[in-house]
């Protein structure tokens, strides 16, 4: 999912996490707001993962996907993500020979577990509340160039 850049139209509301992803300004205060909670693994960890998705040689998929296992998945990895240990394994087993989407299902439980768990909570939050105001106010300023 590629970061656009924000417009006052899609930060009218946010009706799921992908739109929250899809704004820059929208991922930049989502990512503050995990990291004042200390869950911020699970945006990096998905964020590790869309750009292994756009990487193109087999080595530095190699190299990035064996850098996702040792921080992300593997058990007792310093920013350890909460998957089911099923998915893990399965990860664990095909590490040897990774592809660019090696992370999908392991990183569609991560985007459930934040649009269930962190998404509600970043909506009542301030920083959506300054994210909202930011937006408002880069909107008047488009609206006063025209």
């Amino acid at each position: 999912m590629p970061v656009k850049s924000s417009s006052s139209e899609e930060m009218e509301g946010f009706e799921s996490v992908d739109k929250l992803l899809a704004c820059k300004d929208g991922l930049d205060a989502f990512k503050a707001f995990l990291k004042s909670e200390f869950s911020d693994e699970n945006i990096e960890f998905w964020l590790a993962c869309e750009d292994l998705k756009k990487t193109k040689t087999s080595t530095q998929i190699a190299l990035k996907a064996n850098n996702i296992y040792c921080e992300f998945i593997k058990t007792e990895a310093p920013r350890e993500v909460n998957i089911d240990h099923k998915t893990r394994d399965i990860i664990s087993q095909n590490i040897s020979q990774p592809t660019s989407n090696c992370f999908d299902d392991a990183q569609k439980l991560i985007l459930c577990l934040m649009a269930k768990d962190s998404f509600p909570r970043f909506l009542r939050s301030e920083n959506y509340k300054d994210l909202i105001k930011k937006q408002q106010q880069n909107g008047q300023k488009k609206w006063l160039l025209f």
